[in-house]
């Protein structure tokens, strides 16, 4: 998929709903959207979207802190968005999040685009923010932040590199106290 359809389904969708945040669009698009206690330690599943029979759910492990969870579940919308023929993607510790995932790459391309408009990231930075300082006063990984900057150089905005290379599984390292 082109950056250009992810960046169009993000602001599709966020214009409909005039809403940014993942639990109230899925609500709102009526996927169901479940918590379960799926453990945090070391191959601790963080989240999956599953469809079945024209029932969408997203499912997050709710002993993840909510910071993370809202990630996970923009991540799973955007497999919901873009990957509805895909079939059941595992976010895992292990398998489908490896760094050569295509799909997992736009999960996280959307999740980016979601959470954080455009005019915030210039925002955060134009006040002479550190590339870590914006990511934490937008409330996202480092990460994330990354792919959103790409995402903005894709659309012509004009700014600089992040000091960090994201890969595509970055979301199974997530701290969790984000």
């Amino acid at each position: 998929m082109l950056y250009e359809n992810i960046a169009e389904e993000a602001e599709r969708i966020v214009k409909k709903y005039n809403e940014r945040n993942p639990f109230r669009l899925c609500r709102d698009m009526d996927i169901i959207m479940l918590f379960q206690s799926m453990g945090s330690g070391e191959g601790a599943i963080k989240g999956f979207y599953f469809e079945s029979c024209r029932i969408e759910t997203i499912t997050v492990n709710s002993d993840l802190p909510e910071s993370v969870q809202r990630i996970i579940a923009a991540h799973e919308l955007g497999h919901a968005l873009l990957h509805k023929t895909d079939g059941m993607r595992l976010f895992h510790e292990t398998g489908l999040l490896d760094s050569s995932s295509q799909a997992e790459k736009e999960a996280n391309f959307f999740a980016a685009e979601l959470l954080v408009s455009d005019n915030d990231v210039l925002e955060a930075l134009d006040q002479g923010k550190s590339f870590f300082s914006a990511a934490a006063e937008l409330n996202i990984p480092p990460e994330l932040l990354d792919f959103k900057l790409r995402m903005m150089r894709y659309k012509g905005y004009k700014i600089n590199n992040s000091p960090i290379n994201a890969e595509n599984g970055f979301l199974k390292k997530i701290r969790t106290d984000v």
